[in-house]
């Protein structure tokens, strides 16, 4: 069976539902938005949130992909770094419970943590980012011997605050004969870091994935027409339309792939989880339709939970679709 390690900001998500946008004013972040803070602004955010009632969950990007790969059973590794303290901890204890083998170093700074604030109506997400110990992981601290032993690499688009790391990590992969995919991230990663995503792409990464902002700013194009610009670039193009499904494209092959029916309460996580289902699928060699599928089939499982994290009850019913479409997972 084939393998995934998996690179990222280790971050524990802190998820609060919001009845309306007053705490995001009052802190001045956008709603809808992505926003790094300074361990000040950090603190005080969680101070204020403690006394609301959250939930806390082991998260960031690329950590959120390689559980759902690690829970559909692909031999799963992580490679991130966290503070010597109580949500290091959580995220470490997340991740083996999950069957990851993590290799967490640890930093000087307190661990990183996203502050996702829910509202409403549409269960809308607004991110305060302090990345903390996440941040200090630095290229001299991969070594070759973290990528032996797996044959899938996968990235997550936020590393590229520290772009010499991404280029050091996608080097390492190539030099391991890894097939790698990178996940866009964010939007405004994008506009940031936009030539050297693209030089990336263009010389180390298989397999892209995208939302439609993110893909429109990495092309300056609407998501039909960026999905065929991102695939003359890389092996398999995948841009996510969010509830109207997703659209892949490889040379001249290109399918369209219909959400899957789920009732929906929260977007978190749900392109990380996606990307976690194509990738297990693509292990096995099936189709860029089933691919596709398959990660429609989990990602409509994590929106109808609060948080990244789907539930036994909806994985156990997400296996038995994918065993239904695809013929894997058989007991």
């Amino acid at each position: 069976m084939k393998s995934i390690l998996g690179i990222g900001n280790a971050l524990t998500d802190i998820l609060a539902l919001l009845d309306n946008d007053h705490l995001l004013e009052h802190y001045h972040l956008p709603k809808g938005s992505m926003q790094h803070v300074d361990r000040e602004t950090g603190e005080k955010i969680w101070m204020n949130l403690r006394q609301m009632g959250v939930q806390l969950v082991a998260g960031g990007s690329a950590a959120n992909t390689i559980t759902g790969t690690a829970v559909l059973g692909m031999p799963s590794g992580f490679i991130g770094k966290v503070g010597d303290d109580e949500l290091g901890s959580l995220f470490k204890s997340e991740q083996s419970r999950n069957g990851i083998c993590s290799t967490l170093l640890k930093g000087k700074a307190a661990s990183g943590r996203a502050m996702v604030f829910i509202t409403a109506p549409n269960a809308e997400r607004t991110f305060a980012v302090y990345l903390g110990a996440a941040i200090e992981l630095v290229p001299e601290d991969l070594k070759i011997e973290m990528f032996r032993g797996y044959d899938y690499f996968h990235i997550e688009g936020y590393l590229v605050q520290n772009q010499d790391l991404v280029r050091r990590a996608v080097e390492l992969a190539r030099e391991n004969n890894m097939k790698i995919s990178l996940d866009l991230a964010s939007y405004n990663v994008v506009e940031s870091n936009e030539a050297f995503l693209h030089d990336i792409v263009e010389n180390y990464v298989d397999i892209v994935f995208a939302n439609e902002t993110e893909a429109e700013s990495f092309t300056g194009l609407q998501p039909r027409e960026a999905l065929d610009e991102i695939a003359k670039l890389c092996e398999v193009a995948v841009v996510k339309i969010g509830k109207d499904g997703s659209m892949i494209k490889s040379g001249d092959e290109y399918h369209y792939i219909e959400a899957w029916p789920a009732d929906t309460r929260d977007a978190t996580g749900a392109g990380d989880i996606y990307a976690a289902g194509f990738l297990f699928a693509h292990s096995h060699g099936l189709s860029l339709k089933e691919c596709g599928d398959v990660g429609s089939i989990v990602a409509a499982k994590v929106v109808e939970v609060i948080g990244p994290k789907i539930d036994i009850p909806r994985w156990k019913l997400a296996k038995q679709e994918i065993r239904d479409l695809t013929g894997l997972l058989k007991s």
